[in-house]
């Protein structure tokens, strides 16, 4: 079993009685603010602190019978069903924010502990439907002040090679990127979070537009064998003369996007742009005339 859902299952065992969604994601939040090392990590979302891999983890030890899911009028509820205990197993320093954060928080209502996250880490209520339901005016502020906005016009390029899927939407957050442009041919991936469905539903929870733009991709045979910087640049130079040509249309499709939404990421798997086709479509648009766009690699 994966040690992170260890850490689920533990603090299920530990609080011993049936936890909210809602409340779960937020204990969990405070239990990784005392690891060194995350067990998950979170995105601002529309109740706070979200983990997409722990809401996916709750779901895989549902089916694999290791909690049960009741879902009621106020809430969905999760409690343990095995009867091996998980909290031995795990190391002491995450035994102690377990058992910390327990003493913190077992008092506390749903609201409150909402409340009780929101104020001392308010960078993830700035997506909150609800903060201004529970936060005085003060504290509003300080949530509003944790927001990024801008309005000039910046195009950026992000590969999700070595991230999570809350390090890379946080990393859009940050940025204000308003639209999610995936330029992988097949738009399908062996890492959670990644494949179209999961990619555009994450990003439109967070108010991010997702769009799919496969023609700009380039075909997985012909990535089969690179294996020096000089193979990159040979399929990337082939990629200019004959992809970004034929399909100049959806280059200007991007245009268009920019105008509308200023705002734009351009989206494939490699971390380093520099062996990503996606950075030939970022300097194809960089090179249109008068437009001096400023573009910028996540």
């Amino acid at each position: 079993m994966y040690y992170r859902r260890k850490i689920l299952l533990s603090i299920l065992e530990k609080f011993d009685k049936p936890i909210t969604s809602t409340s779960l994601q937020k204990i969990l939040f405070l239990v990784t603010r005392k690891q060194e090392k995350k067990a998950y990590d979170f995105v601002p979302y529309k109740f706070g602190s979200f983990s997409f891999q722990a809401n996916q983890d709750l779901t895989t030890l549902t089916k694999k019978n290791f909690l049960s899911q009741n879902d009621q009028l106020d809430g969905t509820f999760w409690k343990t069903l095995t009867e091996e205990k998980y909290f031995h197993q795990l190391k002491v320093e995450d035994q102690s924010a377990i058992i910390k954060t327990r003493n913190e928080v077992k008092n506390l209502s749903n609201n409150e502990l909402i409340r009780l996250t929101y104020i001392n880490y308010p960078y993830w209520a700035i997506k909150s439907q609800i903060a201004s339901k529970l936060l005085e005016e003060a504290e509003l502020e300080k949530v509003h002040s944790q927001k990024r906005c801008f309005t000039d016009q910046e195009l950026f390029t992000i590969g999700y090679e070595g991230l999570s899927l809350e390090t890379y939407l946080n990393k859009l957050i940050i940025n204000d990127v308003k639209i999610l442009c995936d330029v992988r041919k097949n738009a399908l991936s062996m890492k959670y979070g990644f494949s179209k469905n999961q990619l555009q539903n994450a990003c439109e929870s967070i108010d991010i537009k997702y769009v799919h733009i496969p023609q700009l991709g380039i075909d997985s045979d012909k990535r089969t064998s690179l294996n020096t910087l000089s193979d990159y640049k040979k399929l990337f130079n082939e990629y200019e003369r004959t992809t970004l040509i034929q399909n100049r249309d959806y280059l200007e499709k991007l245009l268009e996007l920019l105008d509308k939404y200023n705002r734009v990421a351009l989206t494939c798997f490699e971390k380093d742009s520099c062996m990503c086709h996606r950075s030939s479509v970022a300097k194809a648009l960089h090179q249109v005339p008068k437009r001096n766009l400023k573009l910028t690699d996540l």
